[in-house]
């Protein structure tokens, strides 16, 4: 269920950017198809943050580089040429399928954790906002970091045995026990890490709406997430 931002909360703040949603939240919540409906509903345009972690992720085994080499990926990172939209491209390679291959979800918590990446995406992140005068962006720490005057930040949540079903669906894969062992450790790895770790619920930005997508169709979140704007 949506909990309900305090009063002060949902009153108009001068110094919020009324072009920016920040949506956060852990793997297979939702977060993609939300920010594309509500990219959609506004006319903004849609930057899936996490999409740029997986295509780091993604170079660095395609060019044999241990992802745990924090180093060597973070100067993978910074000589990427990434092309972000709705169709991710490498040096003007479409990724969008590659990306979400399971080889890839094994190492991009690894990669992600890594400073010096975070701290280069945080960078485009924010070059891209700019550039695009706003729009959805959805990912780790939008609402604290890279986006902290987003008018409105979601944190979107659901039960680990949705989240499984979902990612199983996105990615064709029938394998539903494995599926969840690969998320639960995902989940553990995303929040234990020490560069910005996936918080709990109870701990999100306090001016964030936490909304809980558990047995709830993409539309009926849309609507509820449009009464915030």
């Amino acid at each position: 269920m949506m909990q309900r931002p305090s009063p002060s909360a949902r009153s108009p703040v001068p110094d919020k950017d009324p072009r920016v949603v920040a949506i956060d939240g852990p793997a297979g919540a939702g977060k993609s198809t939300l920010a594309r409906l509500v990219a959609g509903h506004l006319g903004l345009k849609w930057l899936d943050t996490g999409a740029m972690y997986r295509a780091v992720a993604y170079c660095a085994l395609v060019k044999g580089i241990d992802p745990g080499d924090a180093p060597a990926v973070a100067k993978l990172a910074r000589e990427l040429v990434l092309e972000m939209g709705e169709q991710p491209k490498v040096d003007g390679v479409d990724v969008a399928e590659a990306i979400r291959a399971p080889q890839v979800d094994a190492v991009v918590s690894t990669v992600a954790a890594n400073p010096e990446v975070r701290a280069e995406m945080v960078a485009r992140q924010q070059a891209w906002v700019k550039e695009h005068g706003g729009g959805v962006v959805e990912g780790r720490d939008i609402g604290t970091v890279v986006l902290p005057d987003a008018q409105l930040k979601i944190y979107l949540t659901a039960s680990a045995d949705q989240r499984a079903r979902r990612r199983a669906l996105e990615n064709a894969r029938h394998d539903l026990p494995a599926v969840a062992r690969a998320l639960a450790l995902r989940d553990r790895l995303d929040s234990t890490r020490a560069a910005s770790p996936l918080p709990a619920p109870q701990d999100v930005a306090a001016d964030a709406v936490v909304v809980d997508s558990t047995d709830r169709d993409a539309t009926e979140v849309l609507e509820e997430v449009l009464t915030w704007l």
